[in-house]
């Protein structure tokens, strides 16, 4: 039972990022560099996080009640600022590398359902970051400062959902909602069209993403 929640949950959470890599990434170099510049970004992110967090707890000398309370909604939000600000800095690295690579080509529930519950958060913030991106990367080179306020505003809500994780429904309900209105803001964003979608969705032309990328 417990082998089969694990991988049940590790399918679901990580599943379709996988295949995500495996179709879009895997198969160019060049990508597999850019993803894992993208997660050392991240990751530097969260160590700014963390050493935040582990001097806001130093000074409050790890005290109990409200303070600590408040002091972890700040760190949510410092964490988010933190995050946003550094895939900012990766976009403004990519678009100098694009000039030198143009030339080259306490819990009531059962543990088995807040695993699941985990699992289910962990896919839609993996799908939310690559939706995240792809908005904030457009916003930046059209100057549409609107999309990096919205990347940002989203990203705060979908943190701030993450306080009222004892009820399940309401945060994954809430999350799924977010991720769908940013997964088709990405999708036309991207140069997809309801044309293309639907010839993707009827298997009527494997191609039609080449070509949407080749007539952009």
């Amino acid at each position: 039972m417990t082998a089969a929640v694990f991988f049940g949950c590790a399918f679901i959470a990580f599943g379709p990022a996988l295949a995500l890599y495996i179709f879009t990434i895997a198969t160019e170099p060049l990508r597999v560099i850019f993803l894992i510049i993208g997660a050392f970004f991240w990751l530097v992110s969260l160590l700014f996080s963390s050493l935040f967090w582990f001097m806001a707890r130093t000074i409050t000398d790890n005290k109990d009640g409200p303070i600590q309370k408040y002091l972890l909604i700040l760190g949510v939000l410092v964490s988010v600022l933190v995050q946003e600000m550094f895939r900012f800095a990766y976009y403004k690295l990519l678009k100098k590398a694009n000039e030198g690579l143009r030339s080259i080509n306490p819990d009531e529930t059962a543990p088995s359902m807040r695993l699941l519950a985990y699992a289910f958060m962990t896919l839609v913030i993996i799908l939310l970051h690559v939706f995240w991106g792809i908005i904030f990367f457009d916003g930046c080179e059209k100057k549409k400062w609107s999309a990096l306020l919205v990347v940002l505003l989203t990203h705060l809500l979908v943190s701030a959902l993450t306080f009222i994780s004892p009820h399940y429904g309401i945060n994954l309900v809430s999350t799924y909602i977010i991720v769908v209105l940013m997964g088709i803001w990405a999708f036309f964003v991207a140069g997809g069209s309801c044309r293309s979608l639907k010839l993707c969705l009827l298997c009527q032309d494997k191609d039609f993403l080449l070509f949407n990328q080749r007539s952009r």
